[in-house]
């Protein structure tokens, strides 16, 4: 473990300088003052998930004089005005305690130099490096298009308030890391939001003062990576059976164990059944939705724990889906709110109804410790894992409403954000409780500060089902190297893609380029969508079978090295989808690479993200030579190769030497 360097202050002559480590990340003085404090009022609409966002500024006042005792810096407007913001440097960061509640805004700059790349902000979509652009912090609903200028994310704006922009993001959080060797860390729970569009400085806003600003430097960017994993949380070893074979998603009731028999005689590698429709549907304008109430539908799937145990005989799990919301019209939100475990509203003690389209639904308020306790008992508890579920997917922490009354009595802007967090360490607490951490296996879109200490396995959400630059196959690959960065090991997607609006549909040819990729990933998971009727799935075009399967056997092949790669993030942090630039930082071609990512450090993936592409530019980095998977052909680093790229042989290359060079030259066979 790299030992973290301590934040410490050095005092000009009119102000003062924040370091750590050898790098200089903020300078006040009174002419420049770097903290701002002051006071606002927030304007939020939400609409299924989806939040408009307005700031009423009341007051924005630069804190220029600074009072300097050792650690300790009291920040006024001027000098003989009372201080209106103390700071404390302490080992790693800088604790901050506001004059009084009536400050709820807060800005900080921190020094830019020309040229930084600056990563992080949790998941990103977008953009890998944020460097030049503004990102609001808020987990929310993505958003459909998520481009402005497109013509379905006008759609999805106009019908439903859900188009979405290159920001938005189902988990955020307030971390990046920079190019300078450093990264730095905004403790609170608050909207908050970087901005990297100035090039002197980067400006940090919070809706509430934080509580610290936390910061790290290293000499490389593995170990930064080390020291935000121990920081936030390292998630337990991936279970062998996830990664030693695809998980196929099906929603079709009890003909979903016939269809998957028809994934087995094709010769996929086939080590889970997800079926997200266990607890029954619910058909709405959107699609083909769930009914949500936490427990079996044996009018759906008859006979469903005996199916499970035949399945589990073979070596298949069975997977669901949960999310935090009960259906009004189902029995659980009857039993909840006879607890009194929902959240209430603000002007009576009714229950917080939210519309998620077509039906309404309570909020578990995970914020009574009761409440907590009975969602991971008695429903994940009794009703999954006891039932035979060995995972889910734990959807839905975004949409906590701020108008929300909760238990423990905090406004809902200051719950919101750390919601999806809190929705985790349920999960984790009932996997817990069966003793069945590390085997279990939960995935989650929506996350927060410290999500990653409960959460083992993160998904990208919900795709369109496209190749779009903004909402499309080639997101997953930024979402994935952004929160691997802050020590999310684990990153995977729908196959295939989610979302189906406005008559936009799969193409066989997007299934297979997903497949392709998903096989490099650490788990090879795939999805009906919102509207399976409408669109092909994996099992409807034989052509399409076959490549699955055949990527699905890779996929499987790939377990040894997958399972080391596994336990070097148990005791390192590391993802397992890398940036180019965390192993070759001298090579200043890797880091503009955004779309292409190291599989540990021996495999190289870059896949085909565009339609129609038979040959795809891939850079090799410098400083070692590599062997290209299908044709074994040898190729010096430090070159842009035009390779050829069929569907069937996506671009991937193995770095020459490597100690798994056996098992990836068997890949080309399969």
């Amino acid at each position: 473990m790299v030992e973290r360097a301590d934040m410490r202050i050095e005092q000009l002559a009119d102000g003062f300088e924040l370091w750590v480590g050898d790098v200089a990340i903020v300078r006040h003085r009174a002419a420049e003052p770097a903290f701002f404090v002051g006071s606002g009022r927030p304007l939020v609409e939400m609409y299924r998930g989806n939040f408009a966002i307005e700031d009423r500024v009341d007051e924005r006042l630069p804190l220029r004089h600074a009072e300097i005792a050792g650690n300790l810096v009291r920040l006024a407007v001027a000098a003989g005005l009372a201080p209106l913001l103390e700071l404390r440097v302490e080992p790693g960061g800088l604790a901050l305690n506001a004059a009084g509640p009536a400050l709820n805004r807060f800005w900080l700059r921190v020094l830019a130099d020309a040229g930084e790349r600056l990563w992080g902000g949790g998941e990103q979509m977008s953009y890998f490096d944020m460097a030049g652009r503004r990102f609001p912090l808020w987990t929310s609903e993505p958003g459909v298009g998520r481009d402005k200028s497109t013509q379905l994310t006008w759609q999805a704006d106009v019908t439903g308030k859900s188009g979405g922009d290159y920001w938005n993001t189902n988990y955020p959080q307030p971390t990046y890391v920079s190019s300078r060797r450093y990264a730095l860390h905004v403790e609170t729970d608050a909207y908050a939001a970087f901005d990297f569009r100035d090039p002197d400085f980067h400006e940090i806003e919070a809706w509430a003062v934080p509580a610290r600003i936390e910061a790290w430097a290293a000499p490389s960017f593995v170990g930064l990576v080390e020291q935000l994993s121990a920081r936030f949380g390292r998630q337990p070893r991936l279970p062998d059976w996830a990664i030693g074979g695809a998980i196929v998603g099906l929603k079709d009731g009890e003909r979903s164990f016939d269809r998957l028999e028809g994934f087995v005689a094709a010769g996929a590698e086939v080590s889970g059944l997800w079926c997200e429709d266990w607890v029954g549907l619910r058909v709405t304008s959107f699609g083909k939705r769930l009914f949500w109430d936490w427990k079996a539908n044996e009018a759906r799937y008859p006979g469903l724990r005996g199916r499970i145990a035949a399945l589990a005989a073979r070596g298949i799990r069975f997977l669901g889906y949960v999310n935090p919301y009960l259906a009004a019209d189902g029995v659980q939100f009857v039993e909840a709110a006879e607890r009194g475990y929902l959240a209430l509203r603000q002007d009576s003690d009714d229950i917080y109804l939210v519309d998620f389209g077509e039906f309404d639904c309570g909020v578990v308020d995970f914020t009574n410790p009761d409440a907590a306790k009975w969602f991971a008992e008695r429903i994940i508890g009794q009703e999954m894992l006891d039932f035979g579920l060995s995972g889910w997917m734990a959807d839905f922490g975004e949409y906590l409403p701020v108008d929300v009354r909760l238990s423990n009595g905090v406004d809902g802007m200051l719950m919101h954000n750390p919601w999806p967090t809190i929705w985790a360490k349920v999960n984790a607490d009932a996997v817990a409780s069966r003793g069945r951490t590390g085997d279990a296996l939960f995935f989650m879109r929506a996350g927060w500060t410290g999500v990653q200490a409960h959460c083992p396995l993160l998904w990208a959400g919900d795709q369109s089902v496209d190749f779009s630059r903004h909402d499309g196959i080639g997101t997953v690959i930024r979402g994935a190297l952004s929160s691997g960065l802050l020590g999310n090991a684990y990153h995977h997607s729908d196959i295939g893609g989610y979302t189906s609006l406005f008559g936009n549909v799969r193409t066989a040819e997007l299934i297979m380029r997903w497949s392709e990729m998903a096989a490099f990933t650490p788990v090879m998971r795939s999805h009906e969508g919102n509207r399976p009727d409408d669109n092909l799935q994996i099992d409807g075009d034989p052509q399409v079978l076959a490549h699955f399967a055949r990527m699905t056997r890779i996929h499987a092949a790939l377990a040894p090295y997958v399972a080391g790669l596994c336990d070097e993030a148990v005791a390192t942090g590391l993802p397992l989808q890398r940036p180019l630039f965390l192993h070759f930082e001298e090579d200043a071609a890797c880091y503009p690479v955004e779309t292409a990512y190291l599989y540990g450090p021996d495999l190289l993936v870059a896949p085909v993200i565009e339609p129609g592409a038979e040959r795809w530019q891939v850079y090799l980095p410098a400083g070692a030579d590599w062997i290209h998977l299908w044709s074994h052909e040898a190729h010096s680093g430090g070159q842009v190769l035009d390779v050829e790229s069929p569907i069937g042989s996506p671009p991937v290359f193995w770095r020459a030497g490597s100690v798994h060079e056996a098992l990836f030259a068997g890949l080309a066979s399969i």
